[in-house]
């Protein structure tokens, strides 16, 4: 697998985003302050709202050109939810989201077709994400038409027959559906999908979590080679803390609808500053069964609270091993340490 250099960490410093921190003129995806609520109703021929389930509530980070950031945390924490509304494909409550400098909360919808054009996502299921009653030719052109960036068949047959060998596929595959392909091959015709429009920018939405583990280093190292090659951004959303690691530049942790904790690879994993982050880690495995005898394992107390009746103050504080009284009164702002590292913990120190 290819390696990230420290290198890739740094950028120029350019503009502030709403947090204070200087962000690299590179910025391509800056989401400011994103909140996406689901209304619970109540009623049937006259519903009324009675709740809302805080999927995403008061959520900001950027995503620089040609870098991966990962965004990782326990199912239900909201990330699938942040890549689906960049997308568009789930409305937001409230907001920014920049990309490319135009805010596509704002945007109608012929703007908002054009914006998309410059962005992919990936799915999770390579089963479910896939139209059974198409073929793998026209799952991989139809972006091609939506967009009209081929003007003859021969054109379209062409980028077609390429994008399926860009993703290490044989063209005479494209007539086959997608039960003749194995799940592996599948999520290859998802990227091969994400990338017929040639975007700047990809939701990666576990795109791996449904392989199996040897399937999951070449999806993982294609993604690298495409990067290293087209220049594309990711946001890569995950739960296993050790893919994360392996393809991203930054890291950000969510819990319970907000990021708690945002820094680089090598700060997230060597030094977590949140309590949260560092439970996360201690459950990772290491090969090495002496040090995995003698690692410290945090077990966090009681369940996840619910996003439709989230606690008071820090979302994290009835399960933290460490808080007090002052954390379930307020969130916690973001405080600033070396090495471009974000935490919202009042009892983080350097």
């Amino acid at each position: 697998m290819t390696e990230m250099t420290q290198d890739s960490l740094t950028a120029p410093t350019g503009r502030t985003n709403p947090e204070g921190r200087t962000s690299p003129d590179g910025v391509i995806l800056e989401v400011r302050d994103l909140s996406v609520h689901f209304p619970i109703t109540r009623g049937f021929l006259f519903q009324r709202q009675v709740g809302a389930v805080k999927a995403v509530d008061g959520v900001s980070f950027t995503v620089n050109r040609g870098e991966t950031l990962g965004l990782v945390g326990e199912s239900g924490s909201g990330k699938t939810t942040i890549g689906r509304a960049i997308m568009h494909l789930a409305e937001t409550t409230g907001g920014e989201i920049l990309f490319e400098g135009s805010d596509l909360t704002k945007l109608p919808r012929k703007e908002i077709r054009a914006a998309r054009q410059r962005m992919g996502i990936i799915f999770q299921d390579p089963y479910g994400s896939l139209n059974p009653r198409m073929t793998a030719g026209n799952i991989v052109g139809e972006p091609l038409i939506v967009h009209k960036l081929t003007d003859t068949k021969a054109e379209y047959r062409s980028r077609v027959e390429e994008l399926l060998i860009t993703v290490g596929l044989n063209p005479s595959m494209t007539n086959r559906f997608p039960h003749e392909f194995s799940g592996g091959q599948r999520q290859r015709l998802g990227i091969a999908r994400a990338l017929a429009a040639r975007p700047a920018f990809i939701v990666c939405d576990e795109p791996v979590s449904a392989l199996d583990v040897s399937i999951q280093a070449q999806v993982i190292n294609l993604l690298q080679d495409l990067q290293a090659e087209m220049g594309v951004a990711y946001l890569f959303i995950a739960h296993d803390l050790s893919i994360v690691r392996h393809i991203s530049e930054r890291v950000a942790v969510m819990y319970l609808g907000k990021i708690v904790e945002i820094a680089t690879r090598e700060e997230i994993y060597a030094n977590p500053k949140h309590p949260y982050t560092q439970a996360l880690l201690s459950a990772v495995p290491v090969p090495d069964p002496v040090i995995e005898r003698q690692r410290e394992r945090i077990v966090l107390r009681g369940d996840i609270p619910s996003p439709l009746n989230p606690p008071s103050g820090c979302v994290f504080s009835t399960r933290c091993p460490i808080a007090t009284e002052e954390c379930s009164v307020a969130m916690p702002e973001f405080t600033e340490f070396p090495g471009d590292h974000q935490v919202a913990c009042f009892k983080a120190t350097a």
